[in-house]
């Protein structure tokens, strides 16, 4: 208990010192990784981003852990997430492993219910969607869907157009869903 509240000035300049330069190492680090690093996040990005943090924490305060060792657990993490990244970019089942699909939750004004209970989406959020899209009605809307970052899309009047940009979405089948 006696250590409470402060321990020693030497204590407090190490842990400035330390937590300067652990800060600027991984920043440095996190742009020299590219900027897939630090995009959108789905939830394998979130965890490493959580990991980092974790880390430089660590090294912050833990008077056991040098700064080579903390830079040693930054590169590290950074790496493993760019391999893993790269990977998924060029192998479907590494991409599988590490993200999820895009869900469909509404298609031309009807809401598929079930999905919405399945990712855990309330009502409320969707209307939420539509309003910061400018919508007053859901039937106005053509599509809704959930994506691997936790985002909402909402694709007002698509016209008959193409739906290409619909077809990596889970188990989306464009005959089944105008059957919907």
């Amino acid at each position: 208990m006696d250590k409470l509240f402060f321990d020693s000035w030497e204590s407090t300049l190490r842990t400035f010192i330390i937590t300067l330069l652990a800060y600027v190492t991984m920043v440095i680090m996190l742009r020299a990784s590219g900027k897939r690093t630090l995009s959108k996040m789905n939830s394998f990005d979130f965890i490493v981003t959580i990991a980092l943090g974790s880390s430089l924490a660590t090294v912050a305060l833990n008077k056991n852990v040098a700064l080579a060792d903390g830079a040693l657990a930054f590169f590290l993490l950074i790496f493993l997430q760019f391999l893993i990244t790269w990977l998924s970019v060029h192998t479907t089942f590494v991409k599988k492993m590490v993200t999820s699909q895009p869900s469909m939750l509404l298609f031309k004004g009807e809401l598929f219910h079930e999905k919405l209970k399945r990712e855990r989406i309330t009502i409320n959020e969707v209307y939420v969607a539509a309003r910061q899209k400018g919508f007053t009605n859901l039937k106005d809307i053509d599509v809704i869907v959930l994506e691997t970052t936790g985002d909402l899309t909402v694709i007002g009047d698509s016209d008959g157009k193409s739906l290409k940009t619909l077809e990596d979405i889970e188990n989306f089948s464009p005959d089944e869903v105008s059957r919907s």
